[in-house]
């Protein structure tokens, strides 16, 4: 059995009561480290609230080398442990159907995920999203505009647009450092760059934080430690304009 638990979005206390169930029976846990990230802990903390070893595991383990897993989920409870919620993530969906080919049985303890999380904090309406973006780190002679491009066709639509910002081992991506790349985008492409944007920090935490406003304000805006995620919205409604001048105040 291989059994995909969403751990939440902060910390080790944002998992489900089905989750920690699983964990107590599983013969082997894994931590996947690279799709998201509880930045409200660390996996020593997280092994002594669980109370076992976690064995992390990143992008390459997940994609091209799962062989160890699938064969203790063959023989075994394994358990995959996953920041926010687990099939959000193409990747663990490629992986299911992995499992399902050899014959593995699976399942889902979904946790709560920044998809979700972001109206809630934003007021933006869960309906009024388009197509979703990740925005990655450039690289030697690598600039994708992509992103760009996913975000002026929903705007096109009036579509809000969100745009998840790259996580690494060593660095994660910020609210100011996805404006500016956006930007750099468009002056790339000769196009206008959007205008107005919504950023927040550590949703799930205690203290989450969250503004709203033109590319120039958000840009001095101290968002604090990460996580990080950029929403860039279209015309908004009245009630979603409230929201934002209460609750997203730079």
């Amino acid at each position: 059995m291989l059994t995909f638990v969403g751990l939440g979005l902060y910390d080790e206390r944002d998992i489900s009561v089905k989750g920690r169930e699983c964990i107590r029976r599983a013969d082997h846990l894994y931590l996947e480290t690279y799709t998201s990230r509880l930045t409200g802990t660390t996996v020593r903390e997280l092994e002594r609230c669980y109370g076992k070893p976690l064995i992390p595991v990143g992008r390459e383990e997940i994609e091209q080398q799962p062989g160890e897993l699938l064969e203790r989920a063959e023989r075994g409870q394994v358990v995959l442990l996953c920041g926010g919620d687990p099939m959000v993530s193409t990747t663990h969906a490629d992986l299911r159907l992995r499992a399902a080919a050899r014959g593995i049985p699976t399942r889902i303890v979904h946790g709560a995920s920044i998809a979700s999380a972001v109206c809630g904090l934003t007021g933006l309406q869960n309906y009024r999203f388009g197509k979703s973006c990740s925005l990655p780190f450039p690289a030697k002679g690598w600039f994708p505009v992509t992103p760009l491009e996913t975000v002026l066709s929903n705007l096109s639509g009036n579509l809000h647009t969100l745009v998840y910002l790259d996580i690494t081992p060593d660095r994660c991506m910020t609210v100011r450092e996805g404006i500016a790349l956006l930007e750099e985008m468009a002056e790339k492409t000769g196009v206008a760059p959007p205008r107005y944007f919504v950023g927040i920090a550590r949703a799930g935490s205690p203290e989450p934080r969250v503004a709203a406003g033109t590319a120039d304000v958000l840009k001095a805006v101290d968002f604090g430690p990460p996580l990080h995620i950029l929403v860039v919205p279209a015309a908004l409604h009245h009630m979603e304009q409230e929201y934002l001048e209460v609750f997203a105040r730079p």
